[in-house]
């Protein structure tokens, strides 16, 4: 029996987690893409794989986390780690991560600023051409 993963989900979870709204990701994707269109790709259980690659390449993440993540096994692992009385089983926490969890919230954060800066110039870009549009 084959595993449901739902993609559109898995990416909505994804840009969540490092705090990118739909407008952004849109916007990321290019000109023909809006918040709505974004909406409905969360939507879509499978999503072709073209696709997939340009959002993950967005997200900054390998599109195979995408397309293998299942919340459901997530939890179980999780829940079973730390409600076990058996010290034998769970998880191994590694004190000697190999980076440094804050750097890497710093570097999502400095992502997300220059993706909204991005997105900022763009609509002042927009502006100016209404503005000059008006005056002709």
């Amino acid at each position: 029996m084959k595993e449901s993963i739902h993609h559109g989900r898995n990416i909505k979870r994804f840009r969540e987690m490092m705090g990118i709204k739909q407008e952004v990701l849109a916007f990321e994707l290019g000109e023909d893409w809006t918040q709505k269109k974004v909406s409905l790709l969360e939507q879509k259980e499978e999503i072709e794989e073209e696709l997939l690659r340009q959002v993950a390449e967005v997200l900054k993440i390998p599109a195979e986390a995408i397309k293998n993540f299942n919340e459901e096994k997530a939890v179980n692992i999780i829940s079973n780690s730390f409600t076990s009385h058996d010290n034998a089983t769970g998880l191994i926490y590694n004190n000697n991560p190999t980076f440094n969890p804050i750097d890497k919230l710093i570097e999502v954060f400095e992502e997300n600023k220059k993706l909204y800066e991005r997105l900022l110039e763009s609509e002042k870009e927009k502006v100016e051409l209404l503005k000059k549009m008006l005056e002709k």
